[in-house]
């Protein structure tokens, strides 16, 4: 049971739940790309009922599952000053901190902070942030210093949970060295252990995973192909990205599940929505009490401005995902219905 508000919806999947947890079979974990629920500067642009209705569609799948991780793209802050030169290509966001809660009521159990806007307000954005987060149960990682981890406990297992980041106040995906030490470190601590990376060139046409090292702007944005095999090398079972605003393909390696790119997930302004920048998948995995993967199902969502995610009844997120893991990584042997359905050859 991840929070006390969440009873009834955890309720629907008890019996299921339980005797998986009883027998000692299977997990889930439920993952989504960037959240960003509305901002406050340089302008006003907030949704009404402080965010009320924008996880209506998705929170059954984000609460039903025993855990549920995210990107926090932005800062919770009710002031402060920007430290970025705002223009055309450099954005910064402020939501509220009164938006808080909709992270905890949509079922989020832990949140990355590693990415380019996590620092938009300062030092002073940092901190509200994590403060609001902790008053919600949320963990957080990602940031430099601060915590490079964080483990929570649900129904009896540990969550391991650690966050990088392509910008110098991150955790850095290009600082193997760092990386194999946060991990090694966390592997002792917990039973599964979840990576997050924020990574990748941004915009429309950035949606294939290259070999190699990425630049977007002049800036290293990691080789990622390298970064998540890394990972899993020292010991993660799930790996998921975000930050080019749109999906990437997904991978098995070593009977381990990796997304290279969840995209915007809910970022109702602020943020162009405009065709596959729209694409607001959930990834829904099932995996062993030893992290291997089971089986998964992307379901499909797209956002529409000022309301967050809406449900996708013809499928095309999960067939886009399809075809650019079949694109990228021809020789996993993942399966992938026209529905989301993920399995393995």
């Amino acid at each position: 049971m991840k929070h006390i508000l969440l009873i009834a919806a955890a309720l629907l999947v008890s019996l299921t739940t339980s005797t998986a947890r009883a027998e000692g079979e299977t997990l889930s974990v439920a993952l989504t790309g960037d959240i960003m629920m509305g901002t406050t500067f340089p302008g006003k642009q907030l949704p009404p009922q402080e965010g009320r209705q924008l996880f209506v569609h998705v929170s059954p799948i984000l609460q039903r599952t025993d855990v549920t991780a995210g990107n926090l793209e932005g800062t919770l802050c009710d002031g402060g000053t920007t430290t970025k030169k705002v223009s055309n290509v450099c954005y910064a966001f402020r939501t509220p901190t009164a938006f808080a809660p909709r992270l905890r009521e949509a079922g989020y159990d832990m949140l990355s902070l590693a990415n380019n806007h996590a620092r938009d307000f300062g030092e002073y954005g940092c901190t509200t942030t994590m403060r609001a987060l902790r008053a919600q149960g949320i963990a957080y990682a990602g940031l430099k210093e601060h915590p490079a981890t964080a483990v929570i406990v649900r129904g009896g297992v540990r969550y391991g949970f650690c966050a990088f980041g392509h910008n110098g106040y991150t955790y850095r995906t290009q600082d193997l060295e760092t990386a194999a030490r946060i991990i090694d470190s966390l592997r002792p601590r917990c039973d599964i252990l979840i990576v997050s990376f924020h990574g990748g060139a941004e915009g429309r046409t950035k949606n294939r995973v290259p070999h190699g090292t990425e630049t977007f702007l002049g800036e290293d944005r990691g080789n990622l192909r390298e970064f998540t095999h890394f990972c899993v090398d020292h010991g993660a079972d799930v790996v998921y990205g975000h930050g080019p605003h749109v999906v990437r393909g997904v991978e098995l390696y070593r009977n381990r599940f990796i997304a290279y790119s969840l995209g915007n997930f809910c970022t109702p302004y602020g943020v162009s929505l405009t065709g596959i920048s729209g694409y607001a998948p959930i990834i829904e995995l099932t995996i062993a009490r030893d992290g291997s993967f089971r089986t998964g199902h992307i379901h499909s969502f797209i956002q529409q401005r000022g309301l967050g995610p809406r449900r996708d009844t013809t499928h095309v997120v999960a067939q886009e995902i399809s075809r650019l893991s079949a694109l990228d990584f021809p020789q996993s042997p993942l399966s992938i219905t026209r529905e989301g359905v993920i399995t393995r050859r």
